[in-house]
């Protein structure tokens, strides 16, 4: 018998569904909607209740007694032969409008109002709740759509200057977080211990020795002339040894502070990214019966690839099929999610790490949540 806390469950219509064959569940702080995709298959000529699931029905996804998905039947396609007939259920949260339809608000601009001012008009119209759980209260000076952009990119564009980003829950709510603020995993990742697998790209590619960021501001009495309408910061990188130059091109009214954070930022970011590594372990839950979620932070040790440091938990997914319930986790360091104004990166000391890991010439050998 499925043990209570790990059957999933899809409530549709005032019905619950279950029983399903396999699961796929995702949910990551770089993405704005987390999406599942059940299975399931039955012996001519039995028909389950799921068959009663419709595309656009409203949807709730359940492990056990924990809420983790609420959003919408995208697609529910069926295949048949001439025993067995295989129904999947897909879907996506209710922030997926976000993702896919146009920013077309009017006026498509605001000045001098807070982050979450601006996030909660640019989602109004589609009845998304906005949850700040940041207590950010800067006020930008403007933020303008750009022409066929959706709705999470220009989310995504005004939060990246902020240093800030915006997942979902399993509410379908909007959430505009800090990297780390969901707390610290109580389980290590250990290889040997409760590692089934790792998998490390170590793709550096995406990584820059120089980034510079361009824009302007509109001019006023205390900026005009050439220092509100060419804003430029840079920032080096000198673990890269041959020159690489990143040149972005940011819109809208921009300081130079914000300039200069957005570099130091794109620097950190793509390192860890280049060192996002995804591990698989068994079941959903940790030791204390919590299940492994985004944006915590988790003690990676694995001799084989080189780490033993703290890492940000960036994607889960959970999964059932031939190997039991598994969960996929995307870790990476947390120091390109988290840069800090007056870029420590050119002063900070290298920690020593401990034996095994491999990166310290990269990033510092541990990290902190606040």
């Amino acid at each position: 018998m499925a043990d209570a806390k790990e059957v999933v469950t899809l409530s549709v219509n005032g019905e619950n569904h279950g029983g399903w064959k396999s699961v796929s569940i995702g949910a990551g702080i770089e993405r704005c909607s987390r999406d599942f995709n059940l299975a399931l298959t039955w012996k001519w000529p039995g028909s389950p209740s799921a068959r009663r699931v419709r595309q656009g029905d409203r949807a709730e996804l359940r492990i056990g007694n924990d809420l983790v998905m609420t959003g919408w039947v995208y697609a529910t396609p069926v295949r048949h032969d001439s025993t067995n007939v295989a129904l999947t259920i897909s879907g996506r949260s209710l922030t997926s409008d976000l993702v896919d339809c146009g920013a077309d608000n009017k006026p498509s601009q605001w000045r001098n109002q807070t982050v979450a001012q601006i996030v909660r008009a640019l989602v109004g119209s589609y009845g998304i709740t906005v949850l700040d759980q940041t207590g950010e209260s800067a006020t930008l000076a403007d933020h303008t759509i750009q022409p066929g952009e959706t709705i999470f990119e220009s989310i995504d564009r005004l939060l990246t200057l902020s240093h800030l980003f915006a997942t979902d829950d399993g509410r379908g709510r909007l959430v505009i977080a800090n990297p780390g603020s969901a707390g610290r995993a109580v389980d290590r990742l250990v290889v040997g211990e409760n590692v089934l697998g790792g998998d490390a790209p170590l793709d550096f590619s995406g990584v820059f020795s120089v980034y510079e960021c361009k824009g302007q501001h509109v001019g006023s009495d205390d900026m005009y002339g050439a220092s509100s309408s060419e804003i430029s910061a840079t920032v080096t990188d000198s673990r890269i040894t041959r020159r690489r130059v990143k040149v972005i091109q940011e819109s809208g009214n921009i300081t130079k502070a914000m300039a200069q954070g957005r570099v130091q930022w794109e620097r950190d970011n793509r390192i860890s990214k280049a060192l996002a590594t995804t591990y698989n372990v068994q079941g959903w839950r940790q030791s204390n019966g919590r299940l492994w979620i985004p944006n915590q932070t988790v003690r990676i040790v694995d001799p084989i690839i080189g780490f033993d440091r703290d890492m940000l938990i960036v994607e889960t997914t959970y999964t059932k099929g031939e190997q039991g319930t598994t969960t996929a986790l995307k870790v990476a360091p947390p120091d390109g999610y988290m840069p800090e104004p007056d870029d420590p990166h050119k002063r900070r000391k290298i920690k020593k790490a401990k034996k095994g890991d491999n990166f310290e010439y990269l990033l510092p050998a541990d990290w902190e949540s606040n």
